[in-house]
């Protein structure tokens, strides 16, 4: 079994099908990609194995373990962090103040609270220098780019030391320069033994940065494999240009 597995999931929302029978497996240690054309499942998929929504049929399993309809606190406590297509941070907090607020955050979740500790701080600190954000720990979120506050995001993620991270479209609407630089601290993080799962419509960063890449299409995988042998890939040349 794979580290992270998702074994023929289906959710319908309505009368849409957007998972169906979907099974993806992720390698402990990989950096693994997500692909497809828009409204192939791929955030419904990130939201069922993080408990934003719960499958209709199928299963997912992480680390040997079933956590099939678990809430999304739960799954963060097991240690898979994720971020979102649109940054999850607090405009109105600085950056700094960001950085205490736990994740992930929803409904009543994240209130501002004190440091614990002088450590808590100090990793706080130590993760706004690591994705650059250090000079602006004192600048209320709101004034951020578009690329830093999915820098600041990613760092709250960080925060947690999660063992699994999903980066829900990481290089979106983010500028040529930020992209070179996210790509390499997630290969410094990976080197330390992270594991990612990316979703990207850049595919020239997913096949930069991925081990393996997974292709998705009407809610289900139609392919996997290595960067070349999925760019090779009749399938998928096909669901991207249309049947």
């Amino acid at each position: 079994m794979s580290y992270l597995e998702v074994h023929t999931v289906s959710k319908a929302f309505g009368g849409i099908q957007a998972l169906n029978a979907c099974s993806l497996g992720i390698e402990r240690g990989r950096i693994t990609g997500l692909i497809g054309p828009n409204g192939s499942g791929k955030t419904t998929l990130f939201n069922v194995i993080t408990g934003y929504e719960r499958p209709d049929d199928g299963q997912v399993w992480f680390n040997g373990a079933a956590i099939t309809n678990s809430a999304p606190d739960a799954v963060f406590g097991l240690g898979i962090g994720r971020t979102f297509q649109m940054s999850r941070i607090f405009s109105r907090l600085t950056v700094l103040e960001n950085m205490h607020v736990p994740v992930p955050r929803r409904g009543g979740l994240g209130i501002l609270r004190s440091w614990t500790s002088a450590r808590e701080q100090r990793q706080a600190l130590e993760l706004l220098d690591f994705v650059g954000l250090i000079p602006l720990k004192d600048v209320p979120a709101e004034n951020l780019s578009y690329g830093q506050k999915k820098l600041l995001e990613f760092a709250c993620v960080l925060v947690a030391e999660p063992q699994v991270i999903l980066l829900d479209e990481p290089a979106g609407g983010v500028n040529p320069t930020m992209i070179n630089y996210l790509a390499g601290h997630i290969r410094q993080l990976n080197r330390r033994g992270i594991t990612f799962l990316v979703v990207e419509h850049n595919m020239e960063f997913v096949m930069g940065l991925c081990d393996t890449v997974f292709v998705m299409h009407r809610g289900t995988t139609i392919a996997g494999g290595t960067p070349a042998e999925v760019r090779n890939n009749p399938a998928v040349l096909e669901a991207y240009l249309g049947d």
